[in-house]
């Protein structure tokens, strides 16, 4: 079975325990609701929700599917929204999908995939009688309040690993694996920012529009939620520019290091040039060649490469090639 709770409140408080497909008899008031959450669920468990809460069917296919982007509708005058969740797994962001559906009295939450952590949130608002006794619309608030909180420690994460990798471009060359992280990394922040981007759009809209269930007074506490959206867009774009910039420093400071290198050859190759001259010169065994004769030709000649390659040297140690 994958329900996870399914419980009656009134007033904030617990009142029994329901089964998904037990029709509960509910006032107008908003005082009073049920609140389903499930993980993985059947297609023969959501058609039971389907047929008690007279949710649409369009709803109800979507919620099946284990993962899309998050979104807002309206059915019925009830509210369906699909929330994603986000988690790292080593390098790589995983993602899930909590589907909730929202009316004047029920809330009904499906997990599919990684469902961020809401393990305990319902024991947190059964502690807080007066704010949970608002209403599903607080309830509402409270879900994705949870699921946007675990975006930050995402963010946190990959920041570090990306500071680590800056500080070590700046004394060593970034390795064929390091580069590739780097491309790695930068993808999954990008998929990461436009799925805060759409999870921004979809909380504006609860902030500015009006929606069956959501009533004035709750309406402003998804402002908080959209801030922190915010917070975390901001941090991300901070973080894929320090990215591109770690790899810009990095191609800089090796073409700076490639170049040195030149430079370094070139100087011994100019200094070697003048042996090698000299040294082909009277290699080439003509009889009549100036020189031949003389006692101390040899070690004149030595001489003169010695100080022709020192001189060399002297001049570009000072030129800072060397």
């Amino acid at each position: 079975m994958s329900v996870i709770a399914a419980y009656y409140y009134n007033e904030g408080k617990r009142i029994r325990e329901i089964a998904i497909d037990e029709r509960v008899n509910l006032d107008k008031s908003r005082s009073g609701f049920c609140w389903i959450a499930l993980r993985e669920p059947t297609a023969d468990e959501l058609h039971a929700l389907q047929a008690t809460y007279h949710l649409h069917p369009l709803a109800i296919d979507n919620a099946i599917h284990p993962l899309c982007p998050p979104k807002l509708e309206v059915y019925n005058g009830e509210l369906y929204i699909v929330a994603q969740t986000a988690e790292l797994v080593g390098d790589r962001i995983s993602y899930g999908k909590t589907a909730i559906f929202t009316g004047h009295n029920h809330l009904i939450s499906v997990r599919h995939g990684n469902a961020g952590a809401l393990g305990n949130l319902r024991e947190q608002l059964e502690a807080s009688p007066a704010l949970f006794g608002q209403g599903v619309d607080y309830v509402l608030h409270a879900i994705l309040h949870r699921l946007v909180d675990q975006y930050l420690p995402i963010f946190e994460m990959i920041e570090d690993d990306v500071l680590a990798m800056e500080r070590r471009s700046l004394d060593d060359f970034l390795g064929r694996k390091e580069v590739a992280r780097i491309f790695g990394l930068r993808s999954e922040l990008t998929r990461f920012q436009r799925t805060l981007g759409a999870m921004a759009e979809l909380v504006r809209k609860l902030v500015r529009g009006h929606f069956p269930c959501i009533s004035a007074e709750v309406r402003p506490y998804f402002s908080d939620v959209a801030d922190h959206i915010q917070r975390v867009q901001s941090m991300v774009d901070g973080l894929l520019q320090v990215l591109s910039t770690v790899f810009e420093a990095s191609s800089l400071l090796e073409a700076q290091r490639t170049g040195v290198i030149t430079r370094q050859l070139a100087a011994w190759a100019a200094i070697l040039a003048v042996p090698t001259a000299i040294a082909g010169i009277y290699g080439m065994n003509f009889t009549n060649m100036p020189e031949l004769n003389t006692t101390y030709g040899y070690f004149v000649v030595l001489g003169l490469i010695a100080v022709f390659c020192l001189l060399l040297f002297v001049r570009f140690k000072k030129a800072k090639w060397l």
